[in-house]
C-alpha cells in the first residue's frame, strides 16, 4: 500500500508539474529566484507568516500578480495536497510589451491588427482567441494583469500551440493602453450588442485594435468610453449574444476579408 501511495504522489506533482501549478513555500521561492515566468501567486487569507510575505514582496517587485485566497481555494486548486497556503501558476512564455506587438507590424509592412481582451476570465476562451488570433494573421493580443486569464497551460493547450507564435501583452490598466494606442494611429473597435455600427459597415482595413468584452459583463464603462466605434454582429437568432471567443473570431475574419480585398 505504501508504494501505492508514494506512486500516486508522484503522479500529482507530475501532473502539476505539466499544468504549471507550483506548489509550496520552496518550490515557489526557488521558481522566483531562478526567473520562471510566473503568471499569479496565491496566498492563503490572512496568513502572516515570514516566508509567505517574502513570497508576497518578492513577487511584487518582479512584477507577478499577488491575489489572497481563502485556504478552501487553494486546497481545491492543489495537485500534490500540500500547498502550504501558496500556490503559483507558471506562465508557458514571457509576456511582452504593446511597443512590441506595434513594431511586428511595422516591421511586416502591415497595418496593427490586435486583439484586447477586457477581464476575460476562462482560459478556455482566452486559448481560443489566441488560436484564432494566430489563425487570422494579429500581430497580439493584449490582456490586463488583473481579473483575467494568463498564459498558463490550460491555455496553451485551447490554443492548441498559438501561444508560441501569438505575442501577448500584459498591462495594468487598458483605459491608458487605449489611450495610448490612439496615440499612435490605431483606431479602437469595441464589441457591443447595442453598438452604433453594424459589423459590415466598420472599416477595419486601417490599424485597428479589436476589444473583447468579459464573459458576463461585457466590456467595462470606462473601456467602452475610450473606444472610437462600438461594433454590433447582426443577430438574427432569438439570443442576443455570442461567446466571446466566437465574436472575437466574427471580427477578426471581417478584418481579413476587408484586407485582402
Amino acid at each position: 500500500m505504501k508504494k501505492i501511495q508514494n506512486r500516486g504522489t508522484q503522479d500529482e506533482e507530475r501532473d502539476a508539474i505539466a499544468d504549471g501549478i507550483i506548489e509550496g513555500r520552496n518550490a515557489v521561492i526557488e521558481a522566483l529566484r531562478v526567473g520562471t515566468p510566473i503568471d499569479k501567486i496565491f496566498l492563503a487569507r490572512g496568513e502572516t507568516d515570514a516566508a509567505l510575505g517574502h513570497i508576497a514582496s518578492t513577487a511584487r517587485n518582479q512584477g507577478v500578480v499577488v491575489v489572497e485566497a481563502d485556504r478552501r481555494k487553494l486546497d481545491y486548486m492543489s495537485r500534490t495536497h500540500a500547498h502550504q497556503g501558496v500556490i503559483a501558476l507558471a506562465a508557458v512564455r514571457e509576456y511582452v510589451e504593446p511597443e512590441d506587438i506595434l513594431q511586428i507590424a511595422r516591421d511586416k509592412g502591415e497595418p496593427p491588427l490586435i486583439v484586447i481582451c477586457d477581464e476575460l476570465s476562462d482560459p478556455h476562451n482566452l486559448g481560443a482567441v489566441i488560436r484564432t488570433a494566430e489563425c487570422a494573421g494579429a500581430h497580439g493580443v493584449i490582456i490586463p494583469k488583473r481579473r483575467s486569464a494568463g498564459l498558463t497551460a490550460v491555455v496553451a493547450k485551447t490554443s492548441a500551440g498559438a501561444v508560441s507564435h501569438v505575442p501577448v501583452a500584459r498591462v495594468p490598466n487598458l483605459t491608458t493602453l487605449l489611450k495610448e494606442l490612439k496615440k499612435q494611429g490605431v483606431w479602437i473597435f469595441g464589441t457591443d450588442a447595442a453598438g452604433s455600427v453594424s459589423l459590415y459597415e466598420a472599416d477595419l482595413k486601417g490599424p485597428a485594435a479589436i476589444v473583447i468584452g468579459s464573459e458576463g459583463d461585457g466590456m467595462g464603462r470606462l473601456v467602452s468610453e475610450t473606444c472610437d466605434f462600438l461594433v454590433r454582429i447582426p443577430m438574427r437568432g432569438k439570443l442576443n449574444s455570442l461567446n466571446a471567443s466566437a465574436s472575437a473570431a466574427i471580427l477578426l475574419y471581417e478584418a481579413v476579408r476587408q484586407r485582402m480585398g
